[in-house]
This record gives C-alpha cells, sequence and structure tokens, in this order.
C-alpha cells in the first residue's frame, strides 16, 4: 500500500528503432518529439514521432552525412522551435523542422565529436542573448549566438602545452539578467568548471575522480541555486551553488545509484527538487531534493559557508537491459517524459503523482 502511494514511473508507449539513438527532445508545446542518431552505416538521421491515441507514429525524418550525438530547442523560440544538434564530424548545426534540407545555421569549428549541447534564452526575456553552448572530445568548451555566423562569441580551451581533456557535458545557469551567465563544463578526468561568461574567466573548478557524463542546474534563469553532476562508478555529486566559500568552494553531498555509470540528469520542470537520473543498466531513479534548516553557516573565521541538504529516493524502475542514454521531461505535461535506450528503442513515460511534491 505505501508503494502506491509513492510516484510510479509507467512505460505508456514503446517503439523499437532500426539504428542507435544518442538523443531524444520533445518539441516545445506539442505532442511531438525526436530521436537522433546514427545508422549502421554511419550515416546520421532525426526522426519525428508524434504521441496520439494509437501509441507513438512516425511524422517524418530526414539523415544526413554524420550520426547526430545531442541537440536542444532550448535557444529558439517558440514561433520557430528550432533544433540545435552537434554531431560526431563536430559540426553544430541548427534546423527549421519544417524544411530540414538546409541547416538555418552551421559552424565546423569543433575539430573533433561534440559530446554535448545546451541552450539557454529561446523562451525567456530579460535573461541575456539567446545562446547555444557545445562540448567536445578535442577539450574545447563554445558559446555560439546563432546571430554571429562561424564564429563563437566564448570560447575555452586546454593552456598552450597541455592535452586536452575530453569533455562530455556542459549546461547552462545563473542567466537572472541580461548580464550574468555561467557555463558548467564536465570532463572525462572527472572535473568539473564553472566559466563565468561576464567576466570571461575560471570561476570555480573541482575534480571529482569519475568522469563527468551529466550535469544540470536545476534552473537556469534564476541565480545559480543547485547544480547537480552524474559520474562514471555510480556517483550523484548535488552542489548548493548559492554560497561559495573562498577556500573549500561549494557545499555538495554524494549519493551512489545505479550501479552502474550514471548517464543523465534531469530536474522536473514543474519543480526543481525533483529529478530523475538514468543508468547504464536501464533503470531510472526519481529522486527529491530536501533543503537543510540553515542553508548558510559561518566557518571559524566567521566566512560564510553552504551547507548540504539531503536526498530522497521517491521511484525507481528497470526500463531497458541496456543504458538510458537519452532522458526529457514534457514541459507542458507534468510527468510526462520521453526516454531513448542503447536498446534500440524509444518510450515514452509517465510519472505519477508528482503534483503532490
Amino acid at each position: 500500500m505505501e508503494n502506491l502511494e509513492k510516484p510510479q514511473i509507467i512505460c505508456h508507449a514503446e517503439k523499437n528503432l532500426d539504428y542507435a539513438v544518442h538523443d531524444v527532445k520533445w518539441i516545445p508545446s506539442s505532442a511531438k518529439f525526436i530521436a537522433m542518431g546514427g545508422k549502421p552505416n554511419g550515416t546520421g538521421i532525426i526522426e519525428i514521432y508524434s504521441l496520439n491515441s494509437d501509441g507513438i507514429e512516425k511524422v517524418s525524418e530526414f539523415g544526413k552525412a554524420d550520426q547526430f550525438k545531442c541537440g536542444t530547442f532550448d535557444a529558439s523560440s517558440l514561433r520557430a522551435r528550432h533544433l540545435a544538434t552537434g554531431d560526431f564530424g563536430g559540426r553544430l548545426q541548427v534546423w527549421d523542422l519544417e524544411d530540414p534540407l538546409i541547416p538555418v545555421y552551421k559552424t565546423t569549428k569543433h575539430t573533433a565529436i561534440i559530446n554535448a549541447i545546451d541552450g539557454i534564452a529561446g523562451t525567456k526575456v530579460g535573461c541575456g542573448a539567446p545562446e547555444i553552448v557545445t562540448g567536445s572530445r578535442d577539450g574545447s568548451v563554445m558559446v555560439w549566438d546563432v546571430r554571429q555566423k562561424d564564429t563563437p562569441v566564448a570560447k575555452f580551451v586546454p593552456t598552450d602545452g597541455t592535452t586536452g581533456r575530453d569533455c562530455w557535458s556542459v549546461a547552462f545557469g545563473n542567466s537572472y539578467n541580461s548580464e550574468e551567465r555561467i557555463v558548467c563544463a564536465g570532463y572525462d578526468n572527472g572535473d568539473i568548471k564553472l566559466y563565468d561568461l561576464k567576466n570571461m574567466s575560471l570561476r570555480w573548478s573541482k575534480c571529482v575522480k569519475n568522469g563527468v557524463v551529466g550535469l544540470q542546474f536545476d534552473r537556469k534563469d534564476i541565480p545559480m541555486n543547485k547544480l547537480v553532476a552524474t559520474t562514471l562508478e555510480s556517483k550523484i555529486y548535488c552542489f548548493d551553488v548559492r554560497t561559495q566559500h573562498p577556500k573549500r568552494g561549494f557545499a555538495h553531498l554524494t549519493e551512489k545509484a545505479h550501479a552502474s555509470t550514471i548517464w543523465t540528469v534531469k530536474h522536473l520542470p514543474q519543480n526543481r527538487e525533483i529529478f530523475v537520473t538514468t543508468g547504464g543498466a536501464g533503470s531510472m531513479c526519481l529522486w527529491k531534493y530536501n533543503y537543510p534548516d540553515k542553508r548558510v553557516d559561518k566557518d571559524g573565521d566567521g566566512i560564510p559557508i553552504g551547507v548540504a541538504g539531503e536526498l530522497t529516493l521517491l521511484q525507481n524502475s528497470t526500463l531497458s537491459s541496456q543504458p538510458i542514454t537519452g532522458f526529457d521531461w514534457c514541459t507542458d505535461k507534468i510527468g510526462l517524459s520521453v526516454c531513448s535506450a542503447f536498446d534500440q528503442t524509444v518510450r515514452v513515460l509517465i510519472t505519477t503523482k508528482l503534483n503532490l511534491y
């Protein structure tokens, strides 16, 4: 009976595909989602699916020369709903899904696969320019404004004489007005770095020893509040990024879950204290962050220092026999989501009782 009171993760519909799916995304303000990946011959494919009474129905598709690795709608307006993608050839491209023959924006500044992408300010007013950030195997993190052709507005590269680390994850945050903006990047050696775009400087860095596969702020368009990082070796790091100590940095908690690589972290759009993580064994965990009684304390010298809260596991479920590598919440319907796994299957999920938290 107690289990019925918890949120339930229900597979509403699923569809088997004939290619490797690397990412899935809901198309904003619609009952459609896109799946992207690569076919066995190495070419890339993007398919658009619609959710209807009969399940999942394919609407259209288009293909390109290189496999697609990642995508985002977050730098585009609701009217345009342009999809930005990163591919195995190092290309950033922005697509009008109504006419995808030629990208509306394209750049080839990366010299290796684009592993991660994020966007910001597409649907928000007063939080800065619409921008896209990409992280690549070439070790560089680049920020793009599609109004500026082929030249990044910001670029963070390895220092001369050092070998660049493979950048696995990127995320925007702290964009609460037209001036402030942070890019967070996670690397294969466990480095997490916060780049301040206002001052064009490295604001904070920490090594968590295991490769950082997933990163997300709980909200992009508010003063930095929480940052979750997921890694190899089953670890979740949740940082309270509201208070930065000059020596100790940000307070954080560590949780072990999934007994495998934790591929993604996605916060619920309707409640920033709830997020989902997906694992290498086909598992999915639903978490709730609980704030401490006092978020800020003082050290022996009277300097403010953050206090980390705790995580509660609300529900866990095994959906696949293979790693779940892509996940996206629907912003229009609480509890509705889509995920993809290495078993070449996309699944539409319904998570119940989220409105009770």
